[in-house]
């Protein structure tokens, strides 16, 4: 087997690249980041709060109350006597 080689290479150094406002692309500025200006970020919580922003999933949703007439929901469907 051969010895290894004893030449380092070069250490590998991080590139950084300009951060980009998620919402039109422009560069951010410090004091709104990640966004470029105070616009865009009332853009992105807009989406959050609108629900814009899912989880792709295959489950289909649920309501809070249920299935009509389980008995679980606020409507009853059934009523239970208490003893």
């Amino acid at each position: 087997m051969a010895p290894p080689d004893n030449r380092s290479a070069p250490p590998l150094r991080a590139v950084r690249t300009e951060a980009k406002c998620p919402v039109c692309g422009r560069p951010i500025e410090a004091r709104y980041r990640p966004f470029c200006s105070k616009r865009c970020a009332d853009i992105d919580l807009g989406r959050w709060l609108k629900e814009g922003y899912r989880v792709p999933t295959d489950e289909l949703p649920v309501d809070e109350e249920g299935p009509p007439g389980d008995g679980s929901g606020p409507s009853g469907g059934e009523t239970r006597q208490r003893r």
